[in-house]
């Protein structure tokens, strides 16, 4: 089953065209590759950038595709952010979606 997601890119190869994403539901993180069939085409996609994807379940990942930017540079320090909050999680560090 498939639906439509936010999420903010954490991680890219571009040599490959890999990325990671940070979803909208703050469950597991998505895995999009080019080599599976995609109507992503232009620019690679960026570490910050805030995309709309079609998500699917497969066993135990979640994989990104048909990835649309929606906003270039959507949250550049995202990342380093995340880094400090990386132990486990409570109510004081759930960090938010930008704007």
């Amino acid at each position: 089953m498939e639906e439509r997601m936010y999420g903010v890119v954490l991680w890219t190869d571009k040599r490959q065209d890999n990325a990671v994403i940070w979803c909208e539901d703050h469950g597991n993180l998505a895995f999009y590759s080019s080599a599976e069939q995609s109507a992503h085409r232009g620019t690679p996609l960026d570490a910050g950038d805030l995309i709309q994807f079609d998500l699917r379940e497969e066993s135990e990942i979640r994989r990104a595709r048909n990835p649309e930017r929606v906003n270039a540079n959507y949250a550049p320090d995202l990342v380093s952010k995340l880094k400090p909050a990386g132990q486990p999680l409570t109510e004081g560090n759930v960090i938010a979606f930008p704007g």
